[in-house]
């Protein structure tokens, strides 16, 4: 009967996504001017190549006043990027502070045992981090991935048509890896809802099976983002080689040319990078769904 109560689930549950989004809406005014900010700080960073670009040859041609403007784009970037930092750091600990004592609320109404709520309230946090490293990482992800490869297209074609081979590529894998992280994630949560019982209640070898089971699960979980990095590098390695083939069989190439090149390869490149963190991060995020609602927030508030 203990284990019924410690895996009953609020009717009122409808996923992740339906949890996010009243979260969303909920903080609606203070999320807006943080991601305003991080969008602003994407746009700058996607310029940087070209721009780069363009200074390194004003200084190959000696002109001095338009490589120097460059320093005034850096600055612009820093200050945004600071702005940033210092308003979602408020922004979000806020959100997290009421979200914490309404999950714990909510969370007694369906009789479960200390372990579980404690569980639970970390676990929510989980929410907040989407909101504060995640989607600002996905954002940037996405908006670096796609803005690299149109760059590409326009500055060097070939390999912006292989970058956009490359992300079809992947895409075609993204749904089997995102299933198979979401049920190791399950597992590893339900361990985790039970862990202040096992530290208070349970034997030496029952002790002993929990933490290997956590730590098997974990590098079960580690060793599929390992392979996910493993494969984007190995096509990433190929994308450069092919086009740094093409731009040597090429005439008229300037140096800021092959700046702007290498560098919006490398832009595509790390923002690969982040897709298997990513992907296993909205599979942790799925898991929490089912057990945490952050409609109760809602409820709680009152608003």
């Amino acid at each position: 009967m203990n284990n019924l109560n410690n895996n009953r689930r609020s009717p009122d549950t409808a996923g992740v996504m339906y949890s996010l989004k009243k979260l969303a809406v909920r903080h609606r005014k203070k999320l807006v001017v943080t991601f305003f900010l991080v969008v602003a700080e994407n746009v700058m960073f996607l310029l940087y190549p070209v721009l780069a670009g363009i200074a390194i040859n004003a200084i190959l041609a000696g002109k001095t006043l338009n490589a120097a403007l460059y320093g005034l784009m850096v600055l612009c970037m820093w200050i945004i990027g600071a702005t940033r930092r210092s308003v979602d750091t408020r922004t979000f600990a806020r959100i997290y502070a009421g979200l914490a004592v309404s999950v714990v609320l909510s969370q007694r109404k369906y009789q479960l045992n200390h372990s579980a709520i404690a569980a639970r309230v970390t676990l929510s946090r989980e929410y907040v981090d989407f909101f504060e490293m995640h989607l600002p990482l996905l954002i940037t992800s996405l908006s670096s991935l796609f803005g690299a490869a149109i760059m590409l297209l326009f500055i060097e074609f070939w390999a912006g048509i292989m970058s956009c081979a490359i992300v079809i590529i992947l895409m075609g894998f993204v749904s089997e890896y995102a299933r198979k992280n979401e049920w190791l994630f399950m597992r590893l949560n339900n361990r985790l809802e039970k862990e202040v019982d096992y530290v208070h209640k349970a034997g030496t070898a029952t002790l002993h099976r929990h933490y290997v089971t956590l730590a098997r699960l974990r590098i079960a979980l580690s060793d599929r983002e390992a392979w996910g990095y493993l494969w984007v590098g190995i096509l990433v390695a190929l994308l450069f080689t092919l086009t740094i083939i093409w731009m040597t069989q090429s005439a008229g190439i300037t140096a800021g040319h092959i700046y702007s090149v290498m560098t919006y390869m490398w832009m595509f490149a790390t923002s690969l990078d982040d897709a298997p963190q990513l992907l296993e991060k909205f599979s942790q995020l799925r898991d929490i769904g089912k057990r945490v609602s952050a409609d109760d927030e809602i409820h709680v508030s009152g608003r």
